[in-house]
């Protein structure tokens, strides 16, 4: 693996390391509220960042992985925490796996990172690509659980 690509999961490491920071400070109770205004909470933030780099790998490999076709219903683009049952991972499993993903995918995709495939949305042909792009939307998904995690502490505030 080149400099550039170890960069890569660094890069991985550390927002997901930011993520996990504010995760530290929201309880199981929180995770699950959604406040006025937004359509999800934390837990399901959380459940979509995780799903979202292997679905965009999959996009791009069309190598299917069953085991999360689970998380896309209860995860997936348009769902919510209505979609959630009782097989549907904790706020606490859901820490896990995502503390565990970094590793995970370097271990897994790291040799295969320049592997061209048939180009898919915004022309990515490679899992570096694709892994690239993901930073970019975990960057969202942290404002998102940042600006839930704020509104809650507000409303927690005013209510003492």
């Amino acid at each position: 693996m080149n400099q550039r690509q170890e960069n890569l999961f660094q890069q991985l490491q550390h927002y997901r390391s930011e993520l996990l920071q504010v995760l530290d400070d929201v309880t199981e109770e929180k995770a699950h509220i959604i406040p006025t205004g937004f359509r999800n909470n934390i837990r399901w933030n959380m459940g979509h960042l995780y799903l979202d780099q292997y679905l965009w790998i999959e996009a791009l490999t069309k190598e299917k992985q069953e085991e999360l076709n689970s998380f896309v219903h209860w995860f997936g683009f348009g769902t919510s925490p209505d979609d959630f049952d009782e097989n549907t991972p904790s706020f606490e499993a859901l820490k896990i796996l995502l503390a565990q993903q970094p590793e995970q995918l370097k271990e897994q995709y790291g040799h295969r990172l320049m592997e061209e495939f048939s180009p898919i949305e915004m022309g990515m042909q490679t899992i570096e690509q694709v892994l690239w792009r993901t930073i970019f939307h975990e960057g969202m998904h942290i404002q998102a659980v940042l600006t839930i995690h704020r509104i809650l502490k507000e409303s927690q505030q005013e209510a003492s």
